[in-house]
Order: structure tokens, then C-alpha cells, then sequence
């Protein structure tokens, strides 16, 4: 059931031309980041909109997709150690 739902939006996604999907992915993308790195300074969650616009790069291109599985890793590692930064401070 979920594949077909999954086919379903993603079928008239994948019926564009690659390099239309690669110029509205980087577009999209992009401007996410960009809002992102303005509201680290402007109050709102910025990491989090960064994070959303790394994701959407990662739909098409390989560079994101690394960086959103090392920051992942990191995250994993961080909860594998109960949440400490490092195991001196207290």
C-alpha cells in the first residue's frame, strides 16, 4: 500500500527532465539554506531551515546527501552517549 501511495507523488516528480528536477531542487534548496544562515542571526530556527534545505539538495545531488549522513552520524553518536557533549564536563 505505501508504495503505490509513494509512486503515486512521485511519479509525476520523476517524469520531468533530470536537469529540470536539478535547477528546481537547487532553487528550493538554496533559497531554504540561505533563509536558514539569515535566521541564525534573525530570531527563528535556523539550523532547523539549513537542515530542511541540505534535505532537499539530497533529493538530487550527491554533496548534500554525504553531508546530511555525516551530520547524522554525529547526531547518533551523540545519543549513543546519553546526550553528553564530552565525558569531563559536568
Amino acid at each position: 500500500m505505501d508504495e503505490t501511495r509513494n509512486a503515486r507523488w512521485t511519479r509525476p516528480w520523476r517524469a520531468l527532465p533530470v536537469w529540470l528536477r536539478r535547477v528546481v531542487v537547487a532553487i528550493v534548496g538554496g533559497a531554504l539554506v540561505l533563509v536558514g544562515v539569515a535566521l541564525l542571526v534573525l530570531p527563528g530556527p535556523g539550523l532547523v531551515v539549513i537542515g530542511l534545505g541540505v534535505g532537499v539538495l539530497a533529493m538530487e545531488f550527491a554533496w548534500p546527501r554525504q553531508l546530511l549522513l555525516r551530520a547524522l552520524a554525529k547526531v547518533e553518536a551523540i545519543r549513543g552517549r546519553g546526550g553528553r557533549g564530552s565525558a569531563g564536563r559536568r
